[in-house]
């Protein structure tokens, strides 16, 4: 089994291994730098499990951050029933693209 990671980042928790390529909230680093994560809720190294209460204490997460993109539309609607009122708002959200290099 080889060794992952979860991360919390804008309110989200996402399952990480070396390598993988996510998508998360838009975070302030430059593309072509790398992005330090240490909100690590849980970490292993394959063999054994740390879970922290609510973050394991000396993790770390490295991300080597590609760009930042426009994630998916969504959408709010509202309506009044018998009175004629509709609303319709949409929203997309910046998303960081990055790659993990390290987790530690």
């Amino acid at each position: 089994m080889e060794a992952y990671a979860v991360l919390e980042t804008g309110g989200k928790q996402t399952l990480v291994h070396v390598g993988d390529r996510i998508e998360i909230e838009k975070i302030p680093v430059e593309e072509g730098q790398d992005a330090v994560i240490d909100t690590v809720l849980a970490v292993s190294d394959g063999t054994t499990l740390k879970v922290g209460s609510p973050y394991v204490e000396g993790a770390k997460v490295t991300l080597a951050v590609a760009g930042v993109v426009k994630g998916k539309k969504v959408y709010n609607f509202k309506v009044k029933r018998r009175k004629g009122s509709r609303r319709l708002v949409g929203h997309r959200q910046q998303m960081t693209v990055a790659t993990v290099k390290s987790i530690a």
